[in-house]
């Protein structure tokens, strides 16, 4: 889920180094294996650009994208939810 996030929010390819730096916490061999398996299932693409050093970009396929609605009502739950508890804790306090 984070992967498409990033890859969402970014609202463009991102390069493999990006998209590592966006991904807090997870290991070069973990993001790879997590991008085959998202290439494989359709949600993702990835280009190679012919060049030295090797270029290679990652974006939301069609299928991916058409998962933004979803993905959005998902963020917007996570905002609600974060300032429900803000309130809670604020009324806890005083």
């Amino acid at each position: 889920m984070v992967i498409i996030f990033q890859l969402f929010a970014a609202r463009a390819p991102l390069r493999f180094s990006e998209l590592e730096r966006r991904v807090e916490g997870v290991n070069q061999k973990m993001l790879i294996q997590q991008l085959k398996e998202l290439e494989k299932d359709g949600i993702v693409t990835r280009t190679i650009y012919p060049q030295v050093p090797p270029r290679v970009e990652y974006a939301l396929s069609e299928i991916g994208l058409a998962l933004g609605p979803s993905i959005e009502a998902l963020i917007d739950w996570t905002f609600m939810r974060r300032e429900t508890e803000t309130t809670a804790r604020s009324g806890k306090q005083e």
